[in-house]
């Protein structure tokens, strides 16, 4: 018979209600989008997976953060954001609002606002427009406000103005014959008088924005026989910085040769001279260089806006500092030679390459064309006066 062998296990009683439960397993989630693409048999990565950042992922050198601090855009256009953004932060301080990150609420109460004041003349539709576009791109990129109201608002607002007979502002068109009445205006026998009429008969020759002729360096100019090479490194298009090289034809009128020798040899002259150093720069009324010691930004670089200045100056003293109703500015030799080429016949695409627009744009038949004499294009002026013979 076999022996039984008890076995005394210590153990401590419980209810059936102490009983532990293990807890089920979570299911496991995976991250899926449109753009995910899986292979046979292969799983989405998993939700729970991170990378294996450390502390070393998220730092930069202090050279780095120096470069950083630097602004990402061009001084004209920051120039013109600090404006736009400091009236709209004063208006936050008077609200009591948040004027960074701002919510929709706060850009479309102050868009409405800058259109009632419009509506009373202070503002164009386009220059609320622009207002609003650089306060919008100033927000942080992931928390900015929807604009969508303020945009239809001033879209009606703006079919309203034209409609009452509003006019977008636009500069004079500084045709050959208004460049000629200003190029007589400036004294060539001094340096600040050849300075300007090479950078009149340039900007001409080579539609130059102010920004792209005040950033040109003497390698950007190769000086022949018959006119000019000019390469412009950047421009307000030229999103990719490609450069645009073009050859300017040198002409009898203008004298666009003669007129940038007489300036190069200026520039040696003066201790002004170098591949690197800019074409134009700023002059003591002896003609020296001015001391550029506070000019932090632009450094020897003459200002987009002194080009303007000098533009005016020489329009005023031809007497036609409006012509055909509009003022004459610096952007007047970007309008001039187009209306100039259009009337010869040059096709859009030429003109396009030339002004530097991009290859599609009609900016140059739609915005830049502005005879001086609309008649000149009436069809009805072809019938004869009278009209012809009633059958």
């Amino acid at each position: 018979m076999t022996e039984l062998v008890e076995q005394v296990i210590d153990a401590e009683l419980v209810t059936l209600d102490e009983l532990a439960v293990a807890p089920e397993p979570s299911p496991v989630q995976y991250k899926v989008d449109q753009h995910t693409v899986l292979g046979p048999g292969q799983l989405p990565p998993r939700a729970d997976e991170t990378p294996g950042w450390t502390d070393a992922d998220f730092r930069v050198s202090a050279e780095d953060i120096e470069e950083l601090s630097d602004p990402d855009l061009a001084e004209n256009t920051l120039y013109n954001r600090k404006r736009s953004v400091a009236a709209f932060e004063a208006w936050c301080a008077k609200e009591g609002r948040v004027a960074w990150p701002c919510t929709t609420a706060t850009y479309t109460a102050y868009g409405l606002e800058l259109i009632r004041r419009g509506k009373q003349g202070e503002f164009a539709p386009d220059t609320v427009r622009q207002y609003m576009n650089r306060i919008y791109q100033w927000q942080p990129e992931k928390l900015r406000p929807d604009p969508t109201r303020v945009r239809a608002k001033i879209r009606i607002w703006r079919k309203q103005w034209k409609a009452a007979g509003g006019e977008v502002r636009r500069a004079a068109a500084l045709t050959i014959p208004y460049l000629l009445k200003c190029l007589k205006q400036c004294d060539e026998s001094t340096h600040i008088g050849i300075r300007d009429a090479f950078a009149l008969a340039l900007a001409y020759h080579n539609l130059h924005r102010r920004s792209e002729l005040t950033d040109l360096l003497e390698a950007h100019i190769k000086i022949m026989d018959s006119g000019l090479v000019v390469t412009t490194a950047t421009s307000k298009t030229d999103t990719n910085s490609k450069g645009s090289t073009e050859f300017l034809a040198d002409r009898p009128d203008t004298q666009l040769v003669r007129r940038a020798r007489a300036w190069f040899a200026v520039r040696e002259k003066i201790g002004a001279g170098g591949p690197r150093r800019p074409v134009f720069m700023a002059l003591t009324v002896k003609g020296n260089l001015a001391s550029r010691k506070l000019a932090t930004k632009r450094g020897e670089h003459l200002k987009p806006g002194a080009i303007n200045d000098r533009v005016q100056l020489l329009a005023d003293r031809a007497g036609v500092p409006y012509i055909a109703g509009k003022k004459v500015t610096a952007h007047s030799l970007r309008a001039g030679p187009n209306t100039d080429m259009i009337q010869a016949g040059v096709p859009l695409a030429e003109r396009n390459r030339r002004g530097r627009w991009s290859p599609e744009a009609t900016t140059a038949d739609t915005v830049y064309d502005r005879p001086h004499n609309a008649g000149r294009s009436d069809p009805l002026a072809k019938v004869p006066v009278g009209g012809y013979p009633a059958d």
